[in-house]
């Protein structure tokens, strides 16, 4: 009986030792870090609506509204509108006759041959009015009139 008891104290003691080899070994203060990122890419985009206006050559117009512009760009540094004009800001007709005008957007006022407008940082759905200016003559020569004014975006 004796060896039985021993036999069993060891086995006793064999699977004590296996427990205690069994418990995970925890690391003390271990850590690990994770990197987030993203990106924005940057939009400017314009959108313009033309109102369709027919200007008075003979009498003259004065800041009379031609267009709206809607302005969305996300550059934190800000952008440049820029009007350029097909006939260097004059009206034309078929025959090659002339009628030189000039363009107010957003508070400023010039040539439609290269006005610009600088915004400071990113600005979204920002509205602003083409006008146009014509000194009227009385002696116009008949016939349609036509230029075409571009309105650029672009991130500084």
């Amino acid at each position: 009986m004796t060896a039985s008891i021993a036999l069993r104290a060891a086995s006793v003691s064999a699977a004590l030792l296996l427990a205690a080899y069994a418990v995970p070994v925890q690391a003390a203060g271990a850590t690990g870090t994770l990197r987030l990122k993203g990106n924005v890419t940057q939009v400017c985009t314009v959108e313009v609506r033309d109102m369709g206006t027919d200007l008075n050559l003979v009498n003259g117009s004065n800041t009379v509204p031609v267009g709206e512009v809607t302005e969305n760009c996300n550059s934190g540094t800000g952008y440049t509108i820029t009007l350029t004009s097909q006939n260097q800001g004059k009206l034309t007709n078929g025959v090659g006759t002339q009628v030189s005008y000039t363009v107010n957007y957003d508070g400023a006022t010039g040539g439609a041959h290269g006005l610009q407008v600088n915004r400071d940082g990113a600005r979204f759905d920002k509205k602003s009015t083409l006008a146009v200016n014509v000194n009227g003559n009385a002696q116009a020569i008949a016939g349609n009139y036509t230029d075409t004014v571009t309105i650029t975006i672009a991130a500084k």
